[in-house]
């Protein structure tokens, strides 16, 4: 195995890990905003779309 391939396989999970990462921070922001804000109409919204993708909230 060569450097660059190495180097290319280390590229390439990198490439990979970065937006899984930023996908699962942007998710939290979101469920943990929705769920805990104090608007009603916010609060509604987050808690059936979760029910609607079978997401645990009670």
């Amino acid at each position: 195995m060569t450097a660059s391939t190495t180097l290319g396989a280390a590229e390439s999970v990198r490439s990979r890990l970065f937006p899984l990462l930023l996908a699962g921070l942007l998710g939290t922001f979101i469920v943990g905003f929705v769920g805990f804000a104090q608007s009603d109409v916010l609060h509604n919204a987050g808690h059936d779309y979760r029910h609607s993708m079978a997401f645990p909230c009670h």
